[in-house]
């Protein structure tokens, strides 16, 4: 069982190329950043991880999560690098290909692309894409940048994402690409990670429940006429009293999980003001449990 942590990172963060360094250091397997590129003022959607639907003000203060790798990527040599997740309805699908490339380019192919379509409306459509036509874009954009990472003159053609045949370079170290997991839930999420997906990336409440979504999952890809072996299944686990223990861990493993990513709202409050190398050095246990799984 692999693990790895997700970080807020801000301006108030401290030094993230120490705190990536020294989850490497720690064993982690890999670290996580996070997008909203801008929070309109005002805005009216409630916040679903919350009760009383406000957000959480170090939403706010986010730094790009690509730029954040960059400078993680160059002070370590083996952790994955991810984005948990980036909100590509809200991106240049051509720009982003590129991003991403040079970024997989740089690290030695660490790069994990978590995507999603991204929950706050008026950021979304601030950001030129409408709410309702997110989920398309969203796969659309995914197709695109396959295109983009894997053929030396790339066109595409869909209904919102559309460009004539371009040459997009570098491409990424990994082949055919690297992979993208969508972070969703819901019946819904399950279908499209089986049509479109390299893997899923939900937040889950307990072993049980992934083990049934697991095997939905698995009979949907199967019906897509895909493999579902061939999925990969990051799960992201709030890390409850120190744990995961080592018979959760074993559970979510056996549930269909090959990695957990440990986060907490909680933490992103911690991260975001300062206490990201504090948070990373707090869950090592979980790391050292992990390797007895």
């Amino acid at each position: 069982m692999q693990i790895g942590i997700l970080l807020t990172a801000t301006a108030q963060s401290g030094d993230l190329a120490e705190i990536a360094r020294q989850a490497e250091v720690l064993g982690y397997d890999s670290f996580w950043l996070p997008e909203h590129p801008v929070i309109p003022v005002g805005h009216k959607t409630p916040f679903p991880a919350a009760r009383d639907g406000q957000l959480p003000e170090h939403y706010n203060r986010w730094v790009d999560p690509f730029i954040g790798l960059t400078v993680a990527a160059t002070a370590t040599t083996r952790i994955k690098l991810g984005t948990g997740i980036c909100l590509l309805p809200e991106r240049d699908p051509l720009v982003t290909a590129k991003v991403v490339a040079t970024l997989d380019l740089y690290s030695g192919g660490r790069v994990i692309l978590g995507v999603g379509a991204g929950w706050l409306k008026e950021e979304t459509e601030v950001m030129g894409t409408r709410f309702g036509l997110r989920w398309k874009r969203l796969r659309e954009s995914v197709e695109a940048m396959r295109v983009l990472w894997t053929q030396r003159e790339a066109a595409y053609e869909g209904e919102l994402v559309r460009f004539p045949p371009v040459r997009c370079e570098p491409k990424p170290v990994q082949k055919p690409s690297p992979p993208v997991l969508l972070g969703a839930h819901g019946p819904k999420a399950l279908q499209r990670v089986a049509r479109t997906y390299d893997g899923w990336f939900p937040l889950v409440q307990s072993p049980d429940a992934l083990a049934r979504d697991v095997a939905t999952l698995r009979q949907l890809t199967r019906e897509a006429g895909r493999n579902p072996d061939m999925l990969q299944i990051t799960a992201i686990v709030e890390p409850r009293n120190g744990g995961p223990s080592v018979d959760e861990l074993k559970r979510y493993r056996d549930a269909g999980a090959s990695r957990l990513i440990v986060f907490s709202q909680e933490m992103g409050v911690e991260a975001a003001n300062g206490k990201g190398l504090e948070l990373v050095k707090r869950f090592a246990p979980v790391v050292e449990r992990a390797q007895r799984v």
